[in-house]
């Protein structure tokens, strides 16, 4: 929120964010025309590590979520789109078999070199 004189008694103007959209693979935000561009770019980098990955590791590809809700003005439900994209992201984690924290597959054995048990006190 920026805020005005106080001399004249004037309101304070709220700076609006530009439209986000959340990736449904990454979960990270992009702008609504980056998003098209980005996607397509985020599922081959996708495959590309899922292929890396050991067989036990690797997942079915994430599904596009569909979100049918068009608002009355004919514009979609931005809020229902991000929140089925970030729904698909979180899907795409994978629990550690040690502690039960949750990573991308790719992340988890990075993570499991250095995991140790919990001692016990």
């Amino acid at each position: 929120m920026t805020l005005r004189c106080t001399k004249h008694n004037c309101k304070p103007t709220m700076i609006r964010r530009p439209p986000t959209v959340i990736c449904y693979i990454c979960g990270r935000e992009y702008g609504t025309k980056s998003i098209a561009i980005h996607e397509p770019q985020c599922l081959k980098k996708w495959h590309n590590e899922n292929n890396l990955l050991p067989k036990e590791l690797r997942r079915p590809e994430p599904k596009k979520p569909e979100v049918r809700t068009i608002t009355a003005k004919g514009f979609y439900d931005l809020d229902a789109l991000n929140e089925a994209a970030w729904t698909s992201a979180l899907s795409q984690l994978v629990p550690c078999n040690i502690c039960g924290r949750t990573f991308l597959p790719d992340r988890l054995i990075v993570h499991q070199r250095s995991c140790k048990p919990k001692a016990a006190k």
